[in-house]
């Protein structure tokens, strides 16, 4: 049994004397300790040795006691596990050398034996759940099948992904064989985290924003509610997307057991639009964590009173920027905790 269920009471819906609260990105740059291990090791070879893994995802839950650690990797071990290159440049982010950009490429993409290629991930797993000794519960995540698509089309990161909406648009029938192989792929890897003892999984559509609310139903979100009801008896599942107020309603339909929100889109009309009944995550603007730590508290106590404290997650609206003070990580953390209903 894990000592501090919060989280998962939460993702239950259960009334709480105070909402859970961990952090996107919680394991990584802004840490010290973190940085002292990237200066190390690649990217990649972080990702992929299990005592690096496990040791990244439980750094700040030493330092801060978040009520949840997720699991330190990333989204494109998915592609990588497909036979798509992928490289993580220094100051730049990822490089995909050979885009996805016609039928011939598609038909190229495998759908791999996840339980080979992405061995290390649940290796890490099994290392990180160790490391906790079951003192919180653990999140595993994934990208969502356009997210990824957009890195693999684009070939790297973008402001508009103007390049995956064209290949879309211009190559439909192709653009959904891809979204479906990755679709494929995400579902088998995120059973198999949650057999190797993740708690809960996440889903990030960190571009779905990029779409119209039409493009959105036919490009993403069928995908995601295809993992969503894959999942739904095996762990909770988290579907965020930045930018994606306009699909709350929809999302709220689904089995998801919570739905992130980004700081665009205010508590009130988040529960308005998601008719008030699932549970919501988020969506504190990560920047906000530059103000003085007394304006930080006061800002999350609103933010709670707003939101409400049952079917309540505290996070932030996407991941915390890696020139945040610690201090100030600490005060929105101590926040939550300090947290009584007025």
């Amino acid at each position: 049994m894990i000592k501090n269920d919060l989280f998962l009471r939460a993702l239950k819906g259960e009334t709480v004397n105070r909402p859970p609260v961990w952090m996107m990105r919680q394991a990584g740059r802004y840490l010290p300790e973190f940085i002292a291990i990237r200066e190390k090791y690649d990217f990649f070879t972080r990702c992929r040795t299990p005592e690096l893994a496990s040791e990244i995802t439980v750094q700040p839950i030493r330092r801060y006691g978040m009520d949840a650690a997720i699991l330190f990797s990333d989204i494109l071990v998915i592609p990588q596990a497909m036979n798509i290159e992928v490289q993580m440049k220094p100051n730049f982010g990822p490089y995909l050398p050979n885009p996805v950009r016609t039928q011939k490429d598609v038909d190229n993409v495998i759908v791999p034996d996840v339980t080979v290629e992405l061995d290390y991930v649940y290796q890490a797993i099994k290392a990180t759940k160790e490391l906790l000794n079951d003192d919180i519960p653990l999140i595993g995540f994934a990208g969502s099948p356009w997210t990824i698509l957009c890195y693999c089309v684009q070939g790297q990161g973008s402001k508009t992904f103007d390049k995956a909406k064209e290949f879309c648009f211009t190559n439909p029938i192709a653009a959904h064989q891809l979204l479906q192989k990755i679709t494929d792929t995400t579902i088998a890897y995120l059973k198999e985290k949650v057999k190797a003892g993740v708690n809960a999984v996440q889903i990030f559509d960190s571009w779905g924003g990029m779409l119209s609310p039409v493009d959105y139903q036919e490009f993403s979100w069928q995908y995601i509610n295809q993992i969503i009801e894959a999942l739904k008896d095996d762990a909770p599942v988290i579907a965020f997307g930045k930018g994606c107020w306009f699909a709350l309603g929809d999302m709220a339909k689904s089995n998801a057991s919570a739905l992130g929100v980004d700081w665009t889109c205010s508590p009130r009309n988040a529960r308005y639009l998601s008719g008030g009944n699932i549970t919501l995550q988020g969506n504190f603007d990560p920047s906000r964590l530059l103000s003085p730590p007394s304006e930080i508290k006061k800002m999350v106590h609103q933010m709670i009173n707003e939101f409400g404290k049952d079917k309540y997650i505290v996070n932030l609206g996407h991941g915390i920027l890696p020139n945040i003070p610690l201090d100030h990580a600490k005060a929105f953390i101590d926040a939550v905790k300090e947290y009584s209903p007025s």
